[in-house]
């Protein structure tokens, strides 16, 4: 493994984890929230370092990116873990219950990646996306990734949940050409559901505003972040950002913890984008089939 970075020493042999609004205090033996940040000696090592559990050729569409190289291909990676506990995850089997994406994982230096990513240029690739699970816990090989892809002349692509935080994402971002931010809703009470926090992610949506292309999905699960209001409100605070941010509206399928449920009806996506419409030029219906 390998020795992560953004942490400081604990009482106790504990290890304090700086890298996300968890600022977790993890004690000898034990991995942080995430899962794959782990106390070993009094040092905190990166478990998922060069692990990658998923890795395809995708369109540049499919992250979702729609105004950044369209009609191009990105060379996608994921490992597993994730620092959020989203009860309706869609990639489930390697953010959340991953013991066999950590068994399979191939082994990949950030050179190999790197080298891959120029070998399918002539596929239409443009770059790497870090995606599938959340790549910011991983930070340390998406960091090290993206340097090497930068000078290549390749375009590096993050697909998040946006919660991290200021010091870390900031010393990030100017290796990031374009992101897509996982908005999970626009109150904190659903987020709270989630092991997490708004107002951590709409600084983080904001800042990266700043620097790179950002476009912003939100998963509409029926009864839980799917009222006009609550879609009218974040749109407006994503006007308030730049009207032309791309907003993706995606359907929820039946996953994870909610396997039990009903999928998003196709009508409340196109209602709700009408409603963000009136604030955004760029609102999407995804996930439609």
């Amino acid at each position: 493994m390998n020795e992560a970075m953004l942490w400081s020493p604990a009482e106790n042999g504990a290890v304090n984890c700086t890298l996300c609004p968890h600022n977790c205090t993890i004690p000898e033996g034990s991995a942080g929230l995430c899962g794959v940040r782990r106390n070993f000696d009094g040092k905190l090592y990166a478990e998922s370092y060069g692990k990658v559990s998923a890795i395809a050729l995708d369109p540049i569409e499919k992250k979702p990116l729609y105004m950044v190289h369209p009609g191009k291909r990105v060379l996608s990676i994921g490992s597993f873990g994730c620092n959020l506990r989203c009860p309706f995850c869609q990639n489930s089997d390697i953010s959340m219950e991953y013991t066999e994406a950590r068994q399979n994982a191939e082994m990949l230096a950030p050179e190999a990646v790197a080298a891959l990513a120029l070998r399918t240029v002539s596929e239409g690739n443009i770059g790497v996306a870090y995606t599938y699970n959340e790549p910011l816990i991983g930070y340390k090989f998406v960091r090290d990734c993206a340097g090497l892809v930068r000078d290549a002349g390749l375009c590096n692509v993050l697909v998040t949940n946006g919660f991290i935080n200021r010091e870390p994402l900031e010393a990030l971002l100017p290796l990031i050409d374009a992101m897509n931010i996982d908005l999970k809703g626009f109150t904190q009470g659903f987020y709270k559901k989630l092991g997490g926090n708004l107002e951590a992610v709409k600084e983080m949506i904001a800042l990266a505003c700043q620097h790179c292309h950002v476009e912003i999905t939100t998963l509409i699960i029926p009864g839980e972040n799917d009222s006009e209001e609550e879609i009218a409100a974040m749109a407006k605070w994503i006007a308030s950002l730049d009207p032309e941010i791309p907003l993706h509206l995606t359907r929820f399928f039946p996953r994870y913890k909610y396997a039990g449920r009903a999928a998003t009806p196709r009508e409340t996506i196109h209602r709700l984008s009408e409603v963000a419409g009136q604030y955004l030029k760029n609102v999407f219906a995804g996930n439609m089939g």
